[in-house]
């Protein structure tokens, strides 16, 4: 079954989440602050191989991905990404502006090609139409962080392979953090994404709820896949990953 971040905004209060990828310093650091200050959760990388790694997770809203990149080109990695069914929406960027390039490009996947240099206008008018689209669509397919998957469709979710019975609250809960993968989530995150409204709920309910779920994961042998950062909030990630690479 399909994984995708598809639709921008799935939670309520939560910011479309946009990976970077570029070579270039400067291109990252541009385009990481522009984009944040349009309402985007950026996450930036330089190399193809960390690319593939990152939306692989399905984990975010849509992919900025320059075309050439050391390790693994910007094409390889749509190309993988599509063979592993992540449908996240990524718009190739490449200096190439030839019909060639762009047809290929889109012939592999893609949803879009920006040819640099581009107006940072025009490139956040065509974000935010694409996101616009993916959220039109409705592509809500699972959302994959080690061995856990996450199915948006039937709101069910699986720890290798065995089901994990949630709650209704404890499921949202997990999407809130699973769809952020690897970044901190604060408790006022959590309440709006969550429970709608900062008022409607108290930070308490949140640490109550994180406790509850991380028992039934913890049931299934997902120990540590949901951990606190003090002074900020939680974050989720796969533990297996981060003992292989030192993270």
């Amino acid at each position: 079954m399909p994984r995708s971040g598809g639709e921008s905004g799935i939670l309520a209060g939560v910011e479309p989440r946009v990976l970077v990828v570029d070579d270039e310093v400067g291109v990252r650091k541009a385009l990481s602050r522009g984009l944040g200050a349009e309402g985007m959760d950026v996450t930036v990388a330089a190399d193809g191989p960390t690319a593939l790694n990152l939306a692989g997770t399905g984990a975010f809203d849509l992919v900025l991905l320059d075309i050439m990149l050391p390790g693994l080109s910007g094409y390889r990695v749509l190309e993988r990404l599509r063979a592993d069914g992540v449908t996240t929406p990524v718009l190739l960027i490449s200096a190439k502006d030839g019909e060639i390039d762009q047809a290929d490009g889109l012939d592999l996947g893609a949803d879009g090609y920006v040819v640099k240099p581009f107006s940072f206008v025009v490139l956040v008018a065509q974000v935010r139409a694409t996101l616009r689209r993916s959220a039109t669509e409705g592509a809500r397919g699972q959302l994959r962080i080690g061995p856990l998957v996450l199915d948006r469709g039937r709101r069910e979710v699986y720890w290798r392979d065995e089901p994990v019975p949630l709650s209704p609250r404890e499921y949202a809960l997990l999407e809130a953090l699973a769809g952020r993968a690897g970044t901190v989530v604060t408790k006022e995150e959590l309440l709006r994404s969550v429970w709608g409204d900062q008022r409607a709920a108290t930070r308490n309910v949140v640490e109550v709820y994180v406790g509850y779920l991380r028992r039934k994961l913890d049931a299934v042998g997902a120990t540590a896949f949901v951990r606190t950062v003090r002074g900020h909030g939680y974050v989720a990630s796969d533990p297996e990953s981060e003992r292989v690479t030192g993270a």
